[in-house]
């Protein structure tokens, strides 16, 4: 079992939103994002990536924005709602809870 994806697949949102909560930003910037920030160890793609953004603006957790670049092209740039805001700190807070029991589980005992 790939492990892995099983985890990636549970955070993917809380991923997305607290990059999204940094600055407004677009798709192709969010995977070179989470790249660089990973170590390359995050590496979406397209399917992952938008079905992801699509599904947080339905939730009305996120807001894309189309915009118009200086050479004329088009660019869907996503912002994060006060939901959003909301929601990210609940997950980061049942995040931090879980890493720590998980932490404290695997860390040798000090005697």
């Amino acid at each position: 079992m790939n492990y892995g994806r099983e985890l990636l697949k549970g955070n993917t949102d809380s991923l997305l939103l607290c990059l999204i909560s940094r600055q407004p930003t677009y798709g192709y910037q969010i995977v070179k994002e989470l790249v660089k920030r990973s170590n390359g160890y995050f590496q979406f793609k397209e399917g992952t990536l938008y079905p992801a953004l699509h599904r947080l603006e339905r939730e009305r957790l996120i807001e894309g924005k189309w915009q118009i670049l200086a050479n004329g092209q088009q660019r869907r740039y996503y912002y994060i709602t006060d939901n959003g805001r909301q929601v990210l700190a609940t997950r980061l807070a049942t995040w931090q809870d879980f890493s720590s029991a998980v932490m404290a589980v695997i860390q040798p005992e000090t005697v």
